[in-house]
């Protein structure tokens, strides 16, 4: 690791968004982890864990298109003070039903609900603000890889601290840290000094809006691919972990401390990759590197799902985080990279959409599928598709680097020409 690792950091604005955020996504996560524990431990279900993941998400999927005209419509800074504060009252809430002794899974569910809404104006808000905050555009591609660590180091330390806390003082203290969290995030983003906001003045409809991104999207293959091989991911690969507690309780005999200890060692897995993009050279042909981590994603599936001896299972779930972070920073930064300034926060609704969207069908899918083949098998599946759809895109994704080889031989062609000329 050299320095040129962190040098997105010497920009200020940015290590204050990186130091907030840091803080705030080891609470989301510590919440995360609570409330799929809570639900389990209430239903003994994997169908409800599926419902629940499905609760938090799929509202961000039905508002995420209209939370990219906010963005590009709005001052995302703005946007993103208001969506982070209604987070904290979130969690808030929460806390107070746990603490009031409401353990009643539909309440859960419905404040799920609206943290996904939530959820929907946050995400194409604060992705395309990292421009704003890095002043060199080549330091772009190695901020959105640290921004990418900084979740998973919060996925690696929240769900560790998470299985602690529910162990010992229970599920509310979990949502009342979190909500504590975001005091960090709002602190952060008040000491930012940010260019002056300048106010879009043409006025179009939304459907206009809507349908100009599409239209920009069906026209750029380079974001639209890449997309699409999202889209499948989040259907049929990346919601394995809906059924995380149930491997920690049927599978490993744990409790919640176990269920936190999977997570984190995904997590470490994750950060791990985080740092290897954040490390590779600036002109890395980052489709390649997409290739290669869905391939190590879904081998890693294909072992994790069957072994039952829980320090080796570790191991293939750090090998699984590693190769599954691919799908979002390698993603997000492409697309962003590709984007036109005006387009990045419709085009990011895009990626909600096929993320938020696709991802909560796919988790009912997995939980209603695992009530009837099990959670090994279905695991095993997943891992057989992320194969299936690394093979199936892997023309495209080899492309680019089919066309430079071809390009430096016939560079070589032209030279060795001239010489003998």
């Amino acid at each position: 690791m050299s320095i040129s690792t962190f040098r997105a950091f010497k920009n200020r604005n940015y290590r204050l968004f990186f130091t907030g955020q840091s803080i705030s996504q080891i609470g989301t996560w510590m919440q995360r982890t609570a409330v799929s524990w809570v639900v389990y431990d209430i239903t003994q279900s994997a169908v409800m864990l599926g419902l629940t993941v499905f609760a938090s998400q799929f509202p961000s999927f039905l508002f995420s298109l209209f939370g990219g005209i906010a963005a590009d419509r709005y001052n995302r800074y703005k946007v993103l003070l208001i969506t982070q504060t209604a987070s904290m009252l979130q969690a808030i809430l929460l806390a107070i039903l746990i603490y009031a002794g409401h353990k009643v899974v539909w309440e859960i569910l419905a404040l799920s609900v609206l943290l996904g809404i939530i959820n929907a104006f946050d995400m194409p808000a604060r992705q395309p603000m990292v421009h704003e905050m890095v002043t060199d555009k080549a330091d772009l591609p190695n901020a959105l890889a640290l921004n990418s660590s900084m979740v998973n180091m919060a996925r690696l330390l929240g769900p560790a601290l998470s299985g602690i806390v529910l162990q010992k003082f229970g599920a509310g203290v979990c949502f009342s840290l979190n909500a504590l969290s975001f005091v960090a995030v709002i602190t952060s983003l008040l000491l930012m000094k940010l260019p002056p906001y300048v106010r879009n003045t043409v006025k179009k409809k939304a459907v206009s809006e809507l349908a100009e991104g599409f239209a920009y999207l069906k026209s750029t293959p380079a974001i639209s691919i890449i997309m699409i091989m999202l889209t499948f991911t989040s259907l049929l690969v990346l919601p394995y972990n809906t059924l995380l507690p149930v491997f920690a309780k049927k599978i490993f005999h744990g409790d919640a401390a176990t269920f936190g200890y999977i997570n984190s060692f995904i997590g470490l897995g994750a950060i791990s990759g985080s740092i290897f993009l954040a490390s590779l050279k600036p002109g890395t042909d980052l489709k390649i590197v997409l290739l290669g981590n869905t391939i190590v994603f879904g081998i890693s599936l294909l072992f994790f799902s069957h072994i039952t001896y829980f320090p080796l299972a570790m191991a293939f779930a750090v090998l699984s985080g590693f190769g599954m972070m691919s799908q979002t920073t390698i993603i997000m930064t492409i697309i962003q990279v590709n984007a036109d300034k005006n387009m990045r926060g419709r085009v990011m609704s895009y990626v909600a959409l096929a993320y938020f969207g696709m991802l909560p069908l796919g988790s009912l899918l997995v939980g209603s599928v695992s009530k009837f083949a099990g959670a090994p098998n279905t695991v095993l599946c997943e891992g057989i598709i992320a194969l299936i759809i690394a093979a199936v895109f892997s023309g495209y994704l080899r492309k680019d680097k089919m066309a430079k080889k071809n390009e430096e031989q016939l560079e070589e062609d032209e030279e060795l020409i001239m010489e003998k000329i």
